[in-house]
């Protein structure tokens, strides 16, 4: 859909802004549920209720001294931290939040870049964020970041593969579910091959097919694994390696790999409820017209993308970390072949039930 510049700039800067605000008051969501869950206070002294925790935490990170190993590599120590934040911004260039709206008789996506290949370049970004860890893992000249960078770099290749595998799924039931059979790499089509209803009350989401259930639960454990999420946190593990591959990072350096983690889960988060909780969509939204169901579509994905941060909060708290051998058996010898054996189930679904739509 053609748009012009300046709406176009408007969009990105609204794009970036909410995801640095989303970043910022996801760690307070985070560190409140933690403090209930666990039976203790949690942040209640920077403004009302801790609301201004976040702004807080900045102005500290700011204002802190910015150390720099004097063995360090200092051009790849500085560049380490953009390269792991810049994916996590991009990657929510390609997700649909919404239905599209009308904004000053401009028609208006709320997809900043609804791309054919959406997908593959999710997957491409995605795998681009290992690059900062490691290459900060190695520049500071410090055994201990050095070993957190290895085990990122192993442990995020690992999980790649059975995330790629579940991401594929939804590929295949789009093309199922398409009138020409044919599948489509473009987000903005997986949601709409999700639209209408069973029954006139069960959502035709991914989530509700005999294969796309399994998808969606491995889907979740290596996305887990991909934002280094408890109990996948290996990389850093600071009973052990001090704080892995952040060890020498200190002040907005640290605060950007900090930012690169929560953003990528929000992004994940997105994903997962794209993928197979059809995005924004539900049942009887698509009968509401004009900006109001815009509006009330974006406050579904919201809803749903909070729904899995609330998930990945109350992992966190649950489980304990994982000791890293067994992390990477799990994610080979288990992960990996469910991932496989749901991929060829989903094959057979689509080939043998192709006129069940």
């Amino acid at each position: 859909m053609d748009r012009s510049l300046w709406v176009m700039i408007i969009h990105a800067f609204v794009l970036a802004f909410a995801a640095l605000t989303g970043f910022a008051y996801l760690t307070l969501m985070e560190r409140k549920l933690l403090a209930r869950m666990q039976h203790r206070v949690g942040p209640n002294k920077a403004g009302p209720r801790g609301l201004f925790q976040p702004l807080a935490d900045a102005v500290k990170l700011m204002f802190k001294e910015d150390i720099m190993p004097s063995a360090a590599d200092k051009w790849v120590y500085t560049l380490a931290p953009i390269l792991a934040t810049v994916p996590a911004v991009v990657i929510f260039a390609v997700i649909p939040l919404g239905k599209s709206f009308n904004f000053f008789g401009e028609v208006v996506p709320l997809t900043f870049a609804d791309i054919d290949i959406a997908l593959l370049y999710l997957l491409a970004i995605t795998s681009i964020g290992v690059y900062g860890i490691t290459l900060g893992g190695w520049a500071s000249n410090n055994k201990y970041s050095m070993m957190g960078a290895v085990r990122s770099a192993a442990q995020m290749i690992s999980y790649e593969l059975a995330f790629g595998l579940a991401v594929l799924v939804p590929v295949m039931l789009t093309a199922w579910r398409s009138v020409d059979g044919l599948g489509s790499l473009s987000l903005s089509t997986m949601v709409d091959a999700q639209a209408g209803t069973y029954l006139g009350f069960i959502p035709k989401w991914f989530v509700f097919t005999p294969t796309g259930w399994l998808a969606f639960f491995l889907f979740l454990i290596a996305a887990t694994a991909e934002v280094t999420r408890a109990p996948f946190d290996l990389v850093e593990a600071e009973q052990e390696l001090v704080g892995g591959y952040a060890t020498e990072y200190s002040s907005m350096k640290f605060a950007l790999f900090f930012m690169a983690e929560y953003m990528k889960l929000i992004a994940m988060s997105a994903l997962a409820a794209t993928l197979f909780l059809g995005g924004w969509r539900f049942p009887g939204l698509e009968n509401i017209p004009g900006n109001w169901g815009a509006l009330i579509s974006f406050g579904v994905m919201v809803a749903k993308i909070l729904f899995f941060l609330f998930l990945s909060i109350w992992v966190r708290a649950s489980l304990p970390r994982i000791r890293y051998d067994k992390l990477m058996d799990f994610g080979w010898k288990r992960l990996l072949p469910a991932s496989l054996a749901t991929m060829f189930a989903t094959v057979v679904f689509v080939l043998l039930w192709a006129p069940l739509k």
